[in-house]
């Protein structure tokens, strides 16, 4: 499966021509390697996204074309989250 319609699909990114520019700027790497939207997906690939300040590393578990919204997180296991700063620790709350 391309990795546009795998984000797409799996709910990662909600629009797959948003993934596709995502994937073009060379954010994401597949297995390690930079990735374009057209490089193909399959289970047990790690995949790393680096969305502005936050860095997604998942592996892929299956690969569904159409998917409804409770199933779309059995297509792949988040092995971390990551982010660059914490802004949420700048805050107290009252």
């Amino acid at each position: 499966m391309r990795l546009d319609k795998f984000l797409k699909v799996s709910r990662i990114i909600k629009r797959r021509a948003l993934a596709k520019e995502v994937a073009d700027q060379g954010r994401i790497l597949i297995n390690d390697k930079v990735a374009k939207s057209s490089s193909n997906v399959v289970p047990n690939d790690q995949v790393e996204i680096r969305f502005g300040n936050k860095t997604l590393v998942i592996r892929v578990e299956q690969l569904l074309d159409t998917t409804k919204k409770d199933d779309a997180e059995r297509m792949y296991t988040i092995i971390s989250e990551n982010y660059q700063q914490d802004f949420r620790k700048q805050f107290k709350t009252w």
